[in-house]
């Protein structure tokens, strides 16, 4: 049986090291907002022929930089620009016309700085407003157990877990926006919840074990049965994640460029995720329980 509970402090440092060089680079560098926060221009073009993507891209960066083009349907193609001015857009409209032939503009469209301000407070709401909830589900959900580990530790434990998970994330598209200029959009808030239920719901398997464990076995010291209720869960939670990572590394590797950051962020999330509900999550409980009682 693995002893993970008796290695809590080596747990702990991996994953202090990590998240504080995500805040780090949080602080320095930011995250680079995309055009659904920035603002910019959006067309939807109709072709007779089915388009070359890549050609799009190019004749598109010719013009403007950072632009994002992306197929909508079998002959259709969305590109995202920043705010282009009548004679950009009139060159860009040329230059594909030239390289790829005639086409429709279905619908042109600026989003402006206030739809912008929206996205991203709505964005911060929904992340809290999970967060709060996941809490209070938990503990609800736990609520007969009183002793040793009150229900509201295992929520808050919980959403520490969590804010592990995010800050990994986070960090890591913070580099990649200062050194691979990539930008962050609502797929990637997206992303974001998503890796937020995938986590929680991997940490509530081991909660519920410990919560069953601490039943069966009352009487036993608290590390001895979350360590038992840890072992118990290992193998379907590697089992359970492997198979997403799996799926997730296929489309990394063959899904292409329109997804490529948003399924990034889901498997770095998954694998931080996991090792967090394992190796965080419920050590905190014990740690948490064991000062508590020193302290009382």
């Amino acid at each position: 049986m693995l002893n993970i509970i008796k290695h809590y402090k080596f747990w702990f440092s991996v994953s202090g090291v990590i998240f504080l060089a995500g805040v780090i680079s949080l602080s320095l560098y930011g995250l680079r907002p995309g055009l659904d926060f920035t603002g910019g221009s959006l067309a939807q073009l109709s072709f007779k022929s089915q388009p070359n993507i890549q050609i799009i891209k190019d004749e598109v960066s010719k013009v403007v930089d950072n632009a994002a083009v992306q197929t909508a349907g079998e002959n259709d193609v969305i590109i995202r620009t920043k705010a282009l001015e009548k004679d950009q857009l009139e060159k860009i409209y040329a230059g594909l016309k030239a390289s790829q032939g005639e086409f429709t503009e279905k619908s042109y469209s600026l989003i402006g700085p206030i739809v912008s301000k929206e996205l991203i407070w709505k964005a911060i709401w929904q992340l809290v407003l999970v967060s709060l909830g996941i809490v209070f589900y938990i503990a609800y959900a736990f609520r007969k157990i009183t002793k040793p580990i009150t229900s509201w530790k295992f929520g808050w434990a919980a959403i520490i877990a969590l804010l592990h998970d995010l800050i990994i994330v986070l960090g890591l598209f913070s580099v990649l926006g200062h050194f691979a200029h990539v930008e962050v959009d609502t797929m990637f808030v997206t992303a974001l919840l998503t890796v937020l239920g995938f986590s929680v719901h991997d940490t509530i398997v081991v909660f519920d074990r410990i919560r069953e464990n601490m039943r069966v076995e009352a009487g036993k010291p608290i590390e001895e049965i979350v360590n038992h209720s840890i072992n118990q869960t290992i193998v379907r939670s590697l089992n359970t994640s492997l198979t997403v990572l799996f799926v997730l590394l296929s489309l990394l590797l063959f899904g292409g460029a329109t997804i490529k950051y948003f399924v990034l962020a889901l498997f770095v999330g998954v694998i931080a995720g996991t090792y967090s509900s394992i190796f965080i999550a419920s050590p905190l409980l014990v740690v948490w329980e064991k000062w508590q009682h020193r302290r009382a």
